[in-house]
């Protein structure tokens, strides 16, 4: 019996200076994204951040994820000043994850968007971010903390519950969200922890946390690429 075709889910690759096992410069994903979106049934796949006939490229894929990363320049959105602690800005990967967001969401293409993903996403709707939170007392740096998740949401059904355990790694957060942005989660301290698209084409949701960190052992992060690859699936039919 043949097996099913494994829906081939889109992840921007992110640029790294330097890696143990090559030469030169790489682009790369972190392997417990990789992982969670296998487990889930995709066939994961690393693209090219360049910023050229993105709509043509993503047309060959069943789904999108937006992983995390460096922060977002913020004259992307319309700030005049840079905080000190903004960092890892690159204006290449910044110009293709602004058009992957927009164009997915305009195909309609399923989209899980992690982190600096759902900060794009933000940003690519008109939104702003909060440059730095305001050192190690506020920001969300090697933090694992609970996160309420509003009722009858896609996130809820992804994750099974009203309440998730996030584990964190960001000194930045959503000022104002994007034109039509829904806010999905909060952390105790208010902070936006999930968005979604009401209305929107296809399955979207986005997190400010790092679900594959946890994903191996915990069945609601696990559930956030079941839910992406089940809607790729399903797109493919």
């Amino acid at each position: 019996m043949t097996a099913p075709v494994r829906p081939l889910i889109a992840i921007p690759a992110r640029f790294s200076a330097t890696t143990s096992a090559l030469r030169y410069a790489a682009e790369v994903n972190a392997r417990a994204l990789v992982e969670a979106v296998w487990r889930a049934g995709g066939e994961p796949v690393s693209v090219h951040p360049a910023a050229t006939d993105v709509a043509a490229r993503l047309g060959r894929f069943d789904g999108v994820l937006l992983p995390g990363g460096g922060d977002l320049a913020p004259h992307r959105y319309g700030a005049t000043d840079t905080h000190d602690a903004v960092y890892d800005v690159d204006d290449v990967q910044d110009a293709f994850d602004l058009e992957v967001a927009r164009r997915t969401l305009e195909a309609g293409l399923p989209l899980l968007a992690i982190c600096r993903g759902l900060q794009v996403v933000n940003v690519a709707l008109g939104g702003t971010l909060e440059q730095d939170m305001g050192g190690p007392e506020k920001e969300h740096r090697h933090l694992v903390h609970p996160v309420a998740v509003q009722r009858g949401t896609l996130l809820e059904q992804a994750v099974g519950a009203d309440k998730a355990e996030a584990s964190c790694y960001h000194h930045q957060r959503v000022d104002r969200p994007g034109d039509g942005l829904a806010v999905t989660a909060r952390a105790a301290d208010g902070t936006v922890e999930g968005l979604e698209l009401p209305g929107s084409a296809g399955w979207f949701t986005a997190v400010q946390w790092h679900p594959e960190d946890t994903a191996h052992e915990d069945p609601a992060q696990q559930g956030l690429f079941e839910a992406l690859v089940g809607a790729a699936r399903a797109g493919r039919a």
